[in-house]
This record gives structure tokens, C-alpha cells and sequence, in this order.
């Protein structure tokens, strides 16, 4: 099937809002409605609230919503992830029961793979899944789990064979997060946030159909969670922003900005806010500083390359190519872009940028973004785990020995109870 031009695309996109854009709509009322037409999340099929569009084309219908500055279909937090996997490896069922009110932003989703035991060696993983009756029981903990306190379901990575080698041990679930198994525990941050959690499954329950693909294949499922996850690593330099615009639809927008995506509000300071540096720089005159300086240009390009490994995976995935290891170069770079923009931040604000809140510079913004920082080399994998896929699927260096992927999971030692 022939692709219509961007000019054509232009010219549907813009003659829909023409018509149907009205910002007096609620905000589930006017995600609806874009679900309806496709224009949501045009890049999705079109049998699932999409229109088949390329990614490249997909950017210029967000192009005709902000020039009007029209409401999107809800695109952050994990409920993206959830969207990619669903599509990606989810039933007729799954998507005809999550994929819509994924985009109206009526179910807020959580991400359950971290365990105290297995963080970054996700594979490892000893909740357990065992097939009682006709459902799947869940006993154990996840750990660092965004959202958790405020999600409606969970992508959890649970096991359900411990006869077999670790990876091929794993099953993929989507559980319901407010049934009593369940119990949240957020954990406070040193920035002073408290995004994550502790989670528990006390003989939590998932009905058999909400187990993805099969028994066996739930790493296969996770490891496209992940690749979409890195792929996106880019995107944390910036969040979901309020409008000042007056409105029904931009209230309640505002009102989910405040309430349901508050847990993420850090994350534009995680990245390192590369943005501010040159504004700082020229506000405290440290601008004229040639060592200073030379450290600025240095971000700057450093920032600038990691713009275009995020264009590359972009337009891999424009082209339909499955995700890859890009998105692992990406989630690296975006670690030291973050890390030497906080070295920065400290050069610029000196002694000042230890302080917090209004003391502190930017009113305690730059001493957020240096306690923020260190997450970005730990959320969605560690930045040794980004150098191992990168050595061994890029570079096509030999795998480092194991002694725990060719035996049974139950026989390998670890340091937590399992059966």
C-alpha cells in the first residue's frame, strides 16, 4: 500500500481538528474521539485506533495539534510501554480491553520487573507464578516500581518454571494492581520525591488470559518493555508541560499533570537539564570563564550527538525495523549527557548549588538536578548492562562466562529464599 504524502496528511489532519477540535470537551471525551478517528496514535494499526502511518508522518500530525494547541491522546508514563508490548504481543483480547483507555488516560500502568535480589540482572527474578485451580498465583516483592501507588495494572515479569534455565523460566503477566494481594510502598528519594515503591504480592491473582504469549517466552516479552524503554531514554529531558490556555479540556489536563504524572516531575532534572546551562552561564557571567567555557562546549556537543543517536532509532523505527541495540547506545549517552551536565551546573553555581529550596540556585533547582542525576545511570538498566548489549550485540564481542544460564534456576545459588 502506497504512503500519502506529509502534505496530504497535513490537509486531512488539519481540516479533522477544523472540525472537531473544541476545548470546551472533557479530556476522556476528546481522547475518545481521537481514538475514533486514528489521529491519537496514527502510527498504530489502523484496526486498533491507528491510521498505519510511518512514524515520520505521525510527527507531523503532532505538528497540526500544536500549532492549534489541541490535546494529545495520553502519551507518558509506563503506559506507553505497556502500549508498545501489547500491541507488540498481546491477545485480541488485551488490546480491545487495554489499548483505548490507554490513550484516554484512563488506566495508569506500573512497570513490576526490579526485585531486591535481581535489579539489574532482571532474569534472576524469584517472584513466583504458580497455576492454582484455574489462575495464576503471585507471591513476592518488586522493588523501585514508578507509579506504583497510583496504577490501575501492572506489567509483571513473574516465575513460573524454576526447572529450567533463568531465562527461559519467566512468564509475562498484566496483574490488577488494586486487588487486596496487593500492597504498595513508596520509598522516599534523596531528591525529596517519592515516585517509587516496594511492592507485595501476597497470593495476588491473574486470571489466565492476562498471562502474554506463553510460559517460557516472558523474557521475549520484557526485552521488547525494554527496547521501547531505552529507545525513549531521549524523552526524559523533558515533561508533560500545563497550559496556561483557558478551557475544559486544558482544567482537567492540568488536573492529571498535578496528579496522575506527578511522580515523574523530577525526571526533566534526572537528564541534567542541558537547557539551562547556557542561560546560567550568561546570567552569572561565568560565560567568560575560557575553562568554563570549554566544559559548556563540551556538553553541547555532547548533547547534540546524542540528538542524533535518538534521530537514528527514531528513524529505524519510521522504517518498521524491530527495536535494537540503538536504543541501548541511546540510554548510555543519555547517562553521561546527564552526568556532565550536573559537573557543569556545579562549575557554574559553585558552593551555591548545594543549596536547596530558595536558598539554593534557581531556587534549589540545580541542587535537585545533582541529586537526581545518578538515577539516569540505573532506571532501565544500569549503564554496565547498556555496555554488556552494546559489546556483545554491536560490537559482536564474546559473552562473558556464566555459571547460572545453562542449569536449572532452582540449583542456581543466589542470595534470596526461593522454593
Amino acid at each position: 500500500m502506497d504512503m500519502p504524502s506529509e502534505s496530504t496528511v497535513r490537509a486531512e489532519v488539519r481540516a479533522w481538528l477544523e472540525a472537531n477540535w473544541d476545548p470546551a470537551l472533557g479530556l476522556v471525551e476528546w481522547r475518545n474521539k481521537l481514538a475514533d478517528s486514528g489521529w491519537g496514535a496514527p502510527h498504530w494499526p489502523k484496526e486498533w485506533y491507528g491510521r498505519d502511518l510511518p512514524q515520520a508522518l505521525a510527527s507531523v500530525v503532532d505538528e497540526e495539534f500544536a500549532r492549534i494547541g489541541a490535546v494529545g491522546v495520553a502519551k507518558a508514563g509506563i503506559r506507553t510501554l505497556a502500549a508498545a508490548t501489547i500491541l507488540a504481543h498481546g491477545t485480541s483480547l488485551h488490546k480491545e480491553k487495554f489499548l483505548r483507555r490507554i490513550l484516554t488516560g484512563e488506566d495508569t500502568w506500573c512497570q513490576l520487573f526490579s526485585e531486591p535480589g535481581s535489579g539489574s540482572d532482571m532474569a534472576a527474578a524469584v517472584t513466583r507464578a504458580d497455576f492454582k485451580g484455574n489462575k495464576w498465583v503471585i507471591n513476592g516483592q518488586k522493588v523501585w516500581t514508578t507509579s506504583a501507588h497510583r496504577a490501575d495494572w501492572g506489567l509483571l515479569l513473574a516465575r513460573a518454571n524454576w526447572d529450567v534455565p533463568k531465562h527461559k523460566g519467566l512468564a509475562y503477566f498484566i496483574l490488577d494492581m488494586k486487588q487486596p494481594g496487593v500492597q504498595v510502598h513508596p520509598l522516599r528519594q534523596m531528591n525529596g520525591h517519592a515516585s517509587f515503591n516496594q511492592v507485595f504480592f501476597t497470593d495476588a491473582m491473574v486470571e489466565p488470559e492476562f498471562l502474554m504469549a506463553e510460559v517460557g517466552d516472558g523474557w521475549t516479552v520484557a526485552t521488547t518493555t525494554l527496547m521501547h524503554e531505552r529507545r525513549g531514554a531521549d524523552s526524559l529531558r523533558s515533561w508533560a508541560t500545563a497550559s496556561k490556555r483557558e478551557g475544559r479540556i486544558y482544567d482537567e489536563e492540568r488536573a492529571e499533570i498535578a496528579t496522575t504524572m506527578e511522580p515523574y516531575k523530577w525526571y526533566p532534572q534526572r537528564a541534567g537539564r542541558v537547557d539551562l546551562v547556557l542561560e546560567r552561564a550568561k546570567a552569572t557571567g561565568k560565560i567568560n570563564d575560557p575553562v568554563i567555557r570549554q566544559e559548556i562546549a563540551r556538553l553541547l556537543i555532547m548533547a547534540k550527538t546524542a540528538e542524533w543517536t535518538a534521530r537514528r532509532a527514531r528513524a529505524a523505527q519510521e522504517q518498521g525495523r524491530p527495536q535494537g541495540p540503538e536504543g541501548s547506545l541511546g540510554k548510555l549517552v543519555s547517562s553521561h549527557v546527564a552526568r556532565a551536565a550536573a559537573r557543569v551546573h556545579t562549575y557554574i553555581a559553585g558552593a551555591d548549588a548545594l543549596l536547596s529550596g530558595e536558598d539554593g540556585a534557581l531556587d534549589g533547582v540545580i541542587a535537585e538536578i545533582l541529586v537526581s542525576v545518578p538515577a539516569t545511570s540505573i532506571a532501565g538498566g544500569t549503564d554496565e548492562i547498556q555496555r554488556n548489549i552494546i559489546a556483545e550485540r554491536v560490537l559482536r564481542m564474546p559473552k562473558e562466562p556464566s555459571v547460572d544460564t545453562d542449569k536449572p534456576f532452582r540449583d542456581v545459588p543466589r542470595n534470596t529464599v526461593s522454593s
